[in-house]
């Protein structure tokens, strides 16, 4: 891991499209400003590993339950 130190307005590039300033610091927070390409996805670490999870549990339903969810749905 790569541990850079960096002043409020202070900027850190990575790659030629994305640059990440540092906004504001509040005790135990720090506010990050992030200009990355559009297409490019940015999450937060929970909200990452929380899609992850559910997409391995979609991959793990059976026909049967797709069957079911579709039903569902089209009822709406």
């Amino acid at each position: 891991m790569l541990v850079l130190t960096r002043k409020i307005s202070e900027s850190i590039k990575i790659g030629d499209n994305i640059t990440i300033t540092i906004i504001d610091i509040n005790s135990n927070q720090v506010k990050l400003g992030i200009d990355a390409p559009q297409a490019m996805k940015i999450y937060r670490q929970e909200l990452y590993e929380k899609i992850k999870n559910e997409n391995r549990l979609a991959v793990e339903l059976s026909m049967e339950e797709f069957t079911k969810i579709k039903e569902v749905l089209q009822k709406k």
